[in-house]
């Protein structure tokens, strides 16, 4: 069974490119443009994967770990932050959110998809 990941970022380029290299890996994936998109997509799809962004209008990936953590149906999904942000202190506060792992921009595609295999395999 093909392994589903949601991809938020606000950034269109961004999506394509990490959706692509997914695809090719053999996984389905699923957009969303912003933290509340991505809550509304995860209203209707059950993932096994969320890899979001930080730096997001309307709902950051702070907040949107957050809505993540609190909802019973995916609370235990593992979630990967893909953003330019490296600061420790950042880092620090997306993995006592909830984040499984942090991923700095720009990404190496097959370090994308190493990562993305240890965390939810084929």
């Amino acid at each position: 069974m093909t392994k589903k990941i949601l991809t938020v970022d606000d950034s269109k380029t961004m999506r394509q490119m990490v959706t692509h290299t997914l695809k090719t890996a053999g996984y389905e994936v699923v957009e969303a443009e912003d933290g509340n998109e991505g809550i509304k997509v995860l209203e209707s799809n059950k993932v096994d994967l969320i890899i979001t962004d930080l730096n997001m209008p309307n709902l950051d990936g702070f907040g949107f770990i957050e809505k993540v953590r609190a909802t019973t149906g995916h609370k235990y999904v593992p979630i990967l932050m893909l953003t330019t942000e490296s600061d420790p202190q950042k880092k620090e506060r997306g993995k006592t959110l909830g984040a499984t792992g942090w991923i700095v921009k720009p990404f190496n595609p097959e370090k994308l998809v190493q990562v993305v295999n240890k965390v939810c395999p084929l």
